[in-house]
């Protein structure tokens, strides 16, 4: 992948912030805050560089840039919602005041609710009507009640209650894996890749989503808050990989999905994966 794909999209995210004329006095800075803080935009690489993996031209249209907007959108709503008082009641998010303390509650709120429509209507501005209504069905069901939802759901339900394996694996593949194995198949439809090579990328989405999240749980209990750039040792009453299975076997668990994903990945998909686990993977950054 010779293409800087984050800084690509990194320039037209910052190009493309959403906004809207009223004379409401911050409601538009609210609507950029959390973008604004950075990320890793994790999910608009994968997107980016699958279909640029699959691709015979190094370079990224204005379909795929909106398919990847419409989803930091997307995903950004959830983080969002995730940080208020009736979830984490987070204080911290990528380095910044979470949106419901630097203005309220009914602001963060509305400006989720603003972001995860606006994603859909990204993908609705994608001119050919097929790949529209394909990235769109894709983003929905990943994204809703059958990926994130009822993963959401069930992590807050069950606080303090603790799961078994089988179960702390479906909370996470649904609430995590789903919408970033939705991203690598909508980089491979992007990509004009048929329906083999589109479940093919999702599956290997789903193990990618859920070492993401098992990492994840590593940062948390291991990581400084300066390095997590997020209120870190939040985990302790959650189902998570750390808490069930101790951070040694956290780890194991990680590393053993690592591999099976660069030996069961093709070799059009393989050198973007390698690259985005050394990056986001990697022990270093606990």
């Amino acid at each position: 992948m010779s293409l800087d794909v984050n800084a690509v999209f990194s320039e037209y995210l910052n190009t493309h912030l959403p906004r809207i004329n009223s004379f409401h006095p911050h409601f538009n800075e609210a609507l950029a805050w959390i973008l604004n803080a950075g990320g890793k935009h994790f999910r608009a690489q994968l997107i980016l560089g699958t279909m640029l993996a699959f691709s015979k031209k190094n370079k990224i249209n204005k379909s795929a840039l909106k398919c990847a907007l419409g989803v930091e959108f997307f995903h950004t709503y959830s983080l969002i919602h995730d940080d208020l008082p009736a979830m984490d009641n987070a204080a911290f998010r990528r380095g910044v005041q979470t949106l419901h303390l630097k203005y309220d509650q009914t602001t963060a709120i509305l400006v989720g609710d603003g972001l995860n429509t606006q994603a859909f209507y990204e993908l609705s501005k994608i001119k050919k009507a097929k790949l529209s209504y394909k990235l769109i069905k894709i983003l929905a069901y990943n994204g809703g009640l059958n990926g994130m939802v009822i993963g959401q759901a069930i992590d807050c339900y069950f606080e303090n209650k603790k799961l078994d394996l089988v179960k702390l694996k479906f909370l996470h593949l649904h609430k995590t894996a789903c919408l970033i194995a939705g991203c690598m198949q909508m980089g491979a439809v992007l990509a004009k890749q048929n329906k083999k090579t589109q479940k093919s990328v999702y599956n290997l989405g789903l193990k990618l989503g859920l070492a993401f999240q098992i990492h994840d749980d590593i940062i948390d209990a291991s990581a400084s808050q300066s390095i997590a750039k997020k209120p870190v040792k939040n985990d302790k009453d959650k189902n998570s990989f750390t808490n069930l299975l101790g951070l040694q076997g956290a780890k194991n668990a990680r590393d053993e999905l690592k591999e099976q994903i660069l030996n069961e990945a093709s070799t059009q998909i393989k050198p973007l994966l390698n690259d985005l686990m050394q990056k986001y993977l990697k022990d270093s950054d606990v």
